[in-house]
């Protein structure tokens, strides 16, 4: 009889019960903070506007620069600091400085890209240097901890979007902006 309660407990009476199935299961910290984390760069970095066309005589420059939030995400991926084991094994960036350098900003030629039309893609390049100190405490064996306070590392990161070309309908009912 209890067996038989469990299965049907809940606070929904709809639809059909999953029995043991409904159980939730519980994962880590750091699995959770891995798929938020894909999540945040595939709303904010990893997507590719497309912009209106670019007019005659008008300087054509790129968008924003690399927010210090993509560099430190970029950064992560290169160099990871999560994960350590508390009291065992723990990794720290303090004093972080960000210096960003615009090293390349082109047009190609337009192309006809599927499911867009004729566009062309406009590339900068950027060269992000991060200053910062680096702390390691270890705590075994021998607990000690390890100061770099002139550490750097040097990032690249691209940012592309495309311009439309030609007479390009923005109008109501259509998939780009005025």
């Amino acid at each position: 009889m209890a067996l038989g309660s469990l299965g049907s407990t809940g606070c929904t009476t709809l639809g059909p019960s999953l029995g043991w199935m409904a159980t939730p299961i519980p994962i880590t910290a750091y699995q959770q903070k891995k798929h938020e984390d894909q999540f945040w760069n595939h709303e904010r970095y990893d997507r590719a506007p497309i912009l209106g066309p670019i007019t005659s005589g008008a300087e054509v420059v790129a968008l924003d620069p690399p927010s210090d939030d993509e560099v430190m995400q970029a950064l992560e991926k290169a160099m990871p600091v999560q994960g350590g084991v508390p009291l065992l094994f723990e990794r720290n960036r303090n004093n972080v400085r960000i210096v960003k350098e615009k090293i390349a900003d082109y047009i190609d030629p337009p192309r006809v890209y599927p499911m867009i039309g004729p566009a062309q893609q406009h590339h900068a390049h950027y060269k992000c240097t991060i200053y910062f100190e680096d702390v390691r405490r270890i705590g075994w064996p021998v607990p000690h901890t390890l100061r770099d306070e002139d550490a750097r590392e040097v990032i690249y990161v691209d940012h592309n979007h495309l311009h439309m070309v030609g007479n390009v309908d923005t109008g109501k009912g259509s998939p780009y902006g005025p």
